[in-house]
């Protein structure tokens, strides 16, 4: 048996608002709808934290590595391995709390 909905999300919009929102619902109740949006916009998407945390790893490689060659030093297969692998620990929990922020309205 279904679980019943026993609790209530409202909020006030402008005449514009609700026509654009009508219009997004479709054949779908504004309710309905908005339910639908508010519920994929709570989990997280797997795609875009992956990228993401890719990405971090990658700005970190990249930035590590260039600030030792600015540094005029030399970077073993050793260090960029040690870096690699710094990064990948990383990745996950910095694409974690940045997707965090920006669903919360915090800079990133």
């Amino acid at each position: 048996m279904p679980s019943l909905r026993t609790k209530s999300i409202s909020t006030k919009v402008t005449d514009e608002e609700y026509a654009q929102m009508e219009a997004l619902a479709g054949g779908q109740t504004i309710s309905e709808w908005a339910r639908d949006v508010l519920l994929r916009a709570a989990k997280p998407n797997a795609t875009e934290h992956t990228v993401l945390a890719e990405v971090l790893a990658l700005r970190t490689i990249l930035l590590n590595a260039l600030y030792k060659l600015a540094q005029k030093e030399a970077l073993t297969g050793e260090e960029m391995q040690r870096l690699i692998e710094r990064a990948d620990q990383d990745k996950s929990r910095k694409a974690q709390e940045r997707l965090a922020a920006v669903a919360i309205g915090g800079e990133s």
